[in-house]
């Protein structure tokens, strides 16, 4: 059955924005998922009320939404579709990944799934996508490691970039100029709480030093 894009689109947020809530709560503040489509609270509420209706989620007034199985699994093509379409515009269109987000956007929702297949095949069925996010099985399974931060992870330790959660165009560029892509090696050296900074060693045996908002938005793997 085919949903629109605006269907689409909520199912997405919606599961992008549970998955961001600290443990223990399931449910996403309907505030939050308005700010994130950019639509008016009452926009939100209404479409979301319809979505509880189709059974693709579960909505508690005055609490919030979260997706039932069927909206998963709805939610997780969309992704899929996403990431896979993000990747092959860099590897293959050569453009920058501080820039495919938007072109993805669109065509999330327009991608055969034969074509989806073939850039899948094309591109040797990655599990990730240029920025580190999990790209879905075709079954809609979405397999999410457990990564640390550069605020939680161990001081003195090297690790590995996993994954970057801001894909502001602007917060890229800033995190390729100074060697923070997925796959860079990168150590704690020290945190410093009250300037909020954290000093990092990276490529070439380089050491930058970076805020702490900027370093919670990079999840590493602990080698």
């Amino acid at each position: 059955m085919a949903h629109s894009s605006t269907v689409e689109n909520y199912l997405k947020e919606v599961y992008l924005g549970v998955s961001r809530l600290p443990p223990g709560e399931p449910l996403l503040p309907m505030g939050q998922l308005a700010v994130a489509l950019r639509v008016a609270p009452g926009t939100a509420t209404t479409m979301v009320k319809a979505l509880a209706e189709s059974g693709l989620v579960e909505y508690e007034p005055y609490n919030g939404v979260r997706l039932t199985a069927a909206g998963t699994k709805l939610a997780a093509t969309v992704l899929r579709r996403h990431r896979l379409v993000e990747l092959f515009l860099v590897q293959v269109m050569g453009m920058r990944w501080d820039e495919v987000h938007d072109d993805a956007e669109h065509l999330e929702h327009v991608v055969s799934d034969r074509l989806l297949d073939r850039i899948d095949e094309m591109l040797g069925h990655p599990g990730t996508d240029p920025h580190g996010d999990p790209i879905p099985g075709k079954e809609g399974t979405i397999l999410e490691r457990h990564l640390e931060t550069l605020l939680t992870c161990p001081v003195a330790t090297p690790v590995v970039v996993a994954r970057v959660t801001d894909q502001d165009p602007a917060f890229l560029r800033f995190v390729e100029r100074n060697g923070l892509k997925p796959g860079e090696l990168v150590e704690v050296e020290a945190r410093d709480e009250d300037a909020d900074a954290v000093r990092l060693r990276g490529r070439g045996d380089t050491s930058i030093t970076i805020g702490a908002r900027a370093a919670s938005k990079l999840l590493v793997d602990i080698r």
